[in-house]
Formats: C-alpha cells, sequence, structure tokens
C-alpha cells in the first residue's frame, strides 16, 4: 500500500503528547508483567534490509510508542468523569469500542462517571442531546447489536463550544471514535486545548470501514466488510453462471482506496474484473473494459465484476457535491456500469444477463464479526490505558504486530492507498486474470 513516506518525517513527528508527568500508581498494579516500560517502541520499517540501512547512515530508525497500561497514571481515576463519542458513518464494531472503553474504565480503573454523548460532535455542543451515563450494565451486550448505542452524525463543532460543554460534565478524557473527519475535529480540539492550557486528554479510535487512514495498518470494521462483500461476490457468481452471458456487477465500498474490493476479491476466486480508484481503466476502445468484457463471455459465458465506489468518477461530467463532514458525494459508478454494459452489448447485438448488487448499507450496519469484535476490544482498552496515564492528541493504531500511539497530526487529514505496483494488486490481478491496465 502506498502508506507513507518516513524519509520526510522526523523522531519528534512520532512522539505522543502527554499533560505531564503521571504520578498516581495504577490500581491495575498487580498484574506482573502487564505493564508496557515508557520507553518501549515499536519499529516503522519492518524490512532488516532498510533498518540496516538507516543505521549504517548513523540515523536512529523512526518508531511509534508502543501502546499499553502503564504502571504510573496522570489521572486519579476517583476524581475523573470521562466521555465517549462516535462520529461519521456507521462501521460494524463501534459498539464494540464503547463497551470495551466502558468496562475498561469502570472495571479496571474505578472511574465512576462515563458519559456517551450522543449524535457525534452535535451532543458536545450548545444544542446537545443529554448524554447517556455508560455503565458494564448499560452497555451489557450492545457488541452484538450493529450501528451505533450513542447513534452519530457528520459535521464539526467549534472546539470552544465542545470545550465548554466538557467543562461542564467535568470530562477529563474524550474518547473520540471515528475516521478522518472525526479525528481532523479532535486534533483542532486537541490544539484549543493546549492553547488554553487545560488539563483535557483527547484519545482517538480510528474508525473507517474503507481501511484507508494513513499510519494505520488495519481499522475495525474492516475484516467484517470483506467478510459480507464475500457473500454478494458469491450471489453475484451464482446468477451470472446460471444464465448465458450472465454478468454480475457488486459495488462495495471504497471511495479513495480499493482494499475491500481486493481483499473481497482475492479472497473469492470467482472474480473476473476488479476496478479499484487507485488504477484508472477506460470503457471503450480494444483496451477497454467492454472489449475484455465481451472476450471474457465469449470464452466463459459468465463474468462477475467488483468496483469500488470511487473508482471510474472520471466519467461523470456533474459537479460532485460534499456532505456535512466534507467528504465529496461520489456518484454512483455501479448504476453507470451496468447502463454502459447494457447499451455496449446491444449494439453488438450479443444478448447478456445483468445482475447488479450493491451491499453497502447492509454490510455497514452489521455487528462486528469475531475478528473484528476482538480487534475493539483491544482498542477500546489501550485507548484506555493511553488517556489514563495523561496521553494525549493520539490515536490508537496498530502497526507491525503491535498496538502503537500514533500522534494525530500524522493522521488528520490523510489517507492511504492501495499501492498499483505493490503486493496485493499484483496477486489481485493474478487471482482474476484480468490485464494490468484497460486504458
Amino acid at each position: 500500500m502506498t502508506n507513507h513516506a518516513s524519509h520526510q518525517f522526523g523522531p519528534a513527528d512520532f512522539n505522543s503528547d502527554s499533560l505531564g508527568e503521571p504520578s498516581h500508581k495504577s490500581p491495575i498494579s498487580n498484574r506482573i508483567g502487564f505493564f508496557v516500560p515508557e520507553n518501549s517502541r515499536v519499529l516503522i520499517e519492518n524490512s532488516a534490509e532498510k533498518i540496516f540501512s538507516i543505521c549504517k547512515s548513523g540515523v536512529a530508525p523512526l518508531s511509534f510508542e508502543q501502546a499499553g497500561p502503564r504502571e504510573k497514571i496522570y489521572f486519579n481515576p476517583e476524581e475523573i468523569n470521562c466521555g465517549i463519542v462516535s462520529c461519521g458513518g456507521l462501521c460494524p464494531g463501534i459498539n464494540d469500542v464503547i463497551r470495551s472503553i466502558t468496562l475498561t474504565l469502570s472495571r479496571s480503573y474505578g472511574v465512576r462517571n462515563i458519559y456517551g454523548f450522543r449524535y457525534g460532535y452535535q451532543g458536545i455542543s450548545n444544542d446537545r442531546h443529554e448524554p447517556y451515563l455508560l455503565t458494564p450494565e448499560f452497555v451489557d451486550g450492545i457488541h452484538e447489536e450493529g450501528g451505533s448505542i450513542l447513534c452519530t452524525s457528520r459535521g464539526p463543532r467549534e472546539p470552544e463550544e465542545m470545550i465548554s460543554v466538557l467543562k461542564h460534565y467535568g470530562v477529563k478524557i474524550l474518547f473520540t471514535i471515528g475516521g478522518d473527519g472525526t479525528l481532523s475535529g479532535a486534533y483542532r480540539l486537541g490544539q484549543e486545548i493546549i492553547r488554553q492550557n487545560l488539563d483535557i486528554a483527547v484519545i482517538g479510535i480510528p474508525k473507517t470501514i474503507d481501511n484507508d487512514l494513513l499510519w494505520v495498518e488495519r481499522t475495525f470494521g474492516f475484516t467484517t466488510a470483506v467478510d459480507e462483500a464475500w457473500g454478494a461476490i458469491t450471489a453475484a457468481h451464482v446468477e451470472a453462471s446460471c444464465v448465458w452471458n450472465g454478468v454480475g456487477v457488486v459495488r462495495l465500498m471504497g471511495r479513495e482506496s480499493g482494499f475491500i474490493a481486493a481483499h473481497a476479491s482475492l479472497a473469492h476466486s470467482d472474480v473476473d474484473f476488479c476496478l479499484i480508484p487507485e488504477v484508472p481503466f477506460s470503457l471503450e476502445g480494444q483496451n477497454g473494459l467492454l472489449k475484455h468484457l465481451q472476450r471474457r463471455l465469449e470464452k466463459s459465458h459468465h463474468a462477475v465484476i467488483v468496483i469500488a465506489e470511487g473508482a471510474g468518477q472520471e466519467f461523470f461530467s456533474m459537479k460532485q457535491k460534499a456532505d456535512a463532514s466534507g467528504n465529496i458525494i461520489f456518484n454512483d459508478i455501479g448504476i453507470y456500469l451496468c447502463h454502459c454494459i447494457k447499451k455496449y452489448f446491444q449494439e453488438q447485438n450479443i444478448p447478456v444477463g445483468l445482475k447488479y448488487i450493491d451491499p453497502s448499507y447492509l454490510i455497514r450496519s452489521l455487528p462486528a464479526n469475531a475478528f473484528d469484535s476482538e480487534f475493539c476490544m483491544v482498542l477500546g482498552q489501550h485507548a484506555t490505558h493511553a488517556g489514563m496515564a495523561g496521553k494525549t492528541n493520539l490515536v490508537i493504531g496498530h502497526w507491525n504486530g503491535h498496538f502503537v500511539h500514533v500522534p494525530l497530526p500524522l493522521i488528520a487529514g490523510k489517507r492511504k492507498q492501495l499501492d498499483p505496483d505493490g503486493h496485493t494488486w499484483n496477486r489481485v490481478l493474478e487471482a482474476t486474470g484480468q490485464p494490468s491496465f484497460m486504458v
């Protein structure tokens, strides 16, 4: 994946902010070997060749601070209140994260008041909705449900307004669950907290079903999305293979990155064409998709096409609008592609049986699968440990097999994409048999 260019950064860029020196003994200090030393780091590079080269140059390899519980914590659990908010689109696993943070705060640290701010950043504003008081009993079983028990919304709020609400409820640690827009808002809030010299920590838990956040190898909900996309592709293949010249088109999530489409295509060996935003393609001409589809039908008389929602947006001339979070509202490439396929084969006087499947909102609203649910539990635990230790302006990420503290400035406003020259995309080309370029 095209995830980072580490040469643009120095060691200081990967250090986490802290509110101050931890002075309280952790209430979980009876667990021998459970704590992570403050100087424990996780290397960014995982290639021995690159690490040796860096060391030979006399420069220390870049690294993240390792996540985990600290023996000394900054906040006295008996004296603080905490808050949790979820923003942006729905994603499998939000309730799991809410539940994990609540259980860890209350059971491991003994925090008494945990506020669940409702309807995203709207709930931390002057027109706020009354927050829930989260307890282990309140969150019991919510991980078995899709959506967000706290509900959600899009769009930012002014940091000063949010700080006023946090002060009102005595919140010392705010946990923000969301994607790029949410984390950008968390970063602005954290900067204003620093400017006002306040004792409030902001901890992010990265949420994007597209798995497209920079410096984060994996986000929760992604494996559930791939798992469920597999079922949609199966249905498309069955529909296509049971008629003469059957074509199944599946539109999957992936606004600017094709991770879901690529990994779902790898998981399902019956995909013939995978189309993603990172790899341009044409429809017309001898090397266009339609001609390649015709050749595929001549050979096997059925085909399955998987397309990410952000692919092929250059085919639309209409001006794109943005939602409340500033995200571009993409044109529906799936419906457009189906129209082009029908038109092309009608002109060629070739009958086709076309079926279109778009499972996007079905996937977003599902509960997390077991793999994602476990991942969410650990993310919530590490977020809680970071906040209690006085860490701030960071998100909990997963890097090189470890959970790490990723400073918010590295993530806010940035995205990662699938590398067209990388191993994953080349595996997709090998699995589908499609040409490397269709332009």
